[in-house]
């Protein structure tokens, strides 16, 4: 890969048929583009995860993908009604979906923690009644 590639989305709020198309499109892009298959799981795992925190939490956003050849920058930003305890909420299991969510198997308090466990750098930017831009790195 001679330089880098941008990919953008539109994430929608509540759209949970398509949640999870961006993530996806990105993995079939970075295949087609030789990286290699664990920094393509990496990057699945952690977009799809924002992608679905987007839906359900933020009222969609746009997620900005940059490929280069030594690492994947994924930018998501939301405007929804941002993050009140990033340390609370990057806790394995916490949660404030609502149990309309949590009976379609979403909102398991796993997606901040899994955000950072599969990236090499992950940073939440959040204001509170603005919105969230969370950046994550994955080297490839």
């Amino acid at each position: 890969m001679a330089e880098a590639i941008r990919l953008t989305y539109e994430i929608s709020p509540d759209d949970f048929t398509r949640a999870g198309e961006a993530s996806s499109d990105v993995k079939k892009k970075l295949r087609s583009l030789g990286v290699s298959p664990d920094a393509i799981r990496k990057v699945a795992i952690a977009m799809y995860e924002g992608e679905i925190n987007m839906v359900i939490h933020a009222e969609g956003g746009i997620i900005t993908v940059d490929i280069s050849p030594d690492k994947i920058v994924m930018i998501l930003a939301d405007k929804g009604p941002g993050i009140p305890d990033i340390e609370q909420a990057m806790q394995a299991g916490w949660s404030t979906a609502p149990n309309e969510i949590r009976s379609l198997g979403f909102g398991a308090g796993m997606g901040l923690p899994n955000m950072k466990k599969y990236t090499d750098e992950m940073t939440i930017d959040t204001v509170i009644g603005k919105g969230t831009t969370i950046t994550m790195v994955v080297k490839i």
